[in-house]
């Protein structure tokens, strides 16, 4: 009998160790961790300071507001998982932003390594000198990589084989074929006076099928221009 897989790793270094799995440790995300399709591993980067105040943050080099995460602290973390796989990523605002082909990509692989920044930041030599990958959630600043952390593998369990439904499934989910999703209905039919679109009643696969491209690239030609025109020039 052939060894059953092995689970994709989410390994995360940060600050407030217990704000893991938060929301994953429910639902979907929670159900597959216990089949046993993905784990978690959590380190509390104040564990490798050295001093008995257990500092990770000094103040910036040519002044200015903040602190900054220490080189030395962090570099040791990173040291202590560099047997495990996957990419190293340490969020951060000004890294590219994420997207749904860099969630697939990351689900692809064998599992990923998040650095969770606090304060202003991380210095920048351990980033250069671990090849570190920056990586945003979007063009806003939040108290720390914890929540863009959680987002990012939330994005990346779903698409774990067996995690959620079918591939047909994924594969008509937003930014999927680079636009965003057909609007969707249920029961009942009529609600509020408001009826179900006559095309969803009909049986009727291929114009359904058109109808929601349709939809598909009005919603997205009308409030994601930038990914209407990435889509145009993918078609051309």
């Amino acid at each position: 009998m052939a060894d059953a897989p092995a689970p994709w790793q989410a390994t995360v270094l940060s600050l407030f160790p217990e704000m893991f799995p938060g929301p994953l440790g429910h639902s979907i995300a929670e159900k597959a961790r216990l089949a046993g399709r993905w784990s978690l591993k959590t380190l509390d980067i104040r564990d490798f300071a050295s001093d008995k105040h257990r500092s990770v943050d000094d103040t910036p080099f040519g002044g200015g507001s903040g602190m900054v995460m220490r080189p030395d602290v962090v570099d040791a973390a990173l040291a202590a998982v560099e047997d495990v796989p996957g990419r190293r990523i340490y969020l951060s605002p000004r890294g590219v932003r994420f997207d749904q082909t860099m969630a697939r990509e990351l689900a692809d692989g064998p599992g990923v390594v998040l650095l969770c920044g606090r304060y202003e930041g991380l210095d920048q030599r351990v980033i250069d000198a671990r090849g570190l990958e920056e990586v945003s959630l979007g063009d806003f600043v939040l108290s720390g990589g914890e929540i863009p952390a959680l987002a990012l593998l939330d994005a990346c369990i779903r698409l774990l084989p067996g995690v959620l439904g079918t591939a047909a499934t994924l594969d008509e989910e937003s930014f999927e074929e680079g636009l965003l999703e057909y609007p969707l209905y249920t029961q009942p039919r009529e609600w509020n006076g408001l009826s179900v679109p006559e095309v969803l009643l009909s049986g009727h696969h291929a114009k359904i099928a058109k109808w929601r491209r349709e939809q598909s690239e009005e919603i997205t030609r009308e409030r994601r221009p930038d990914l209407w025109e990435r889509y145009r020039g993918s078609d051309k």
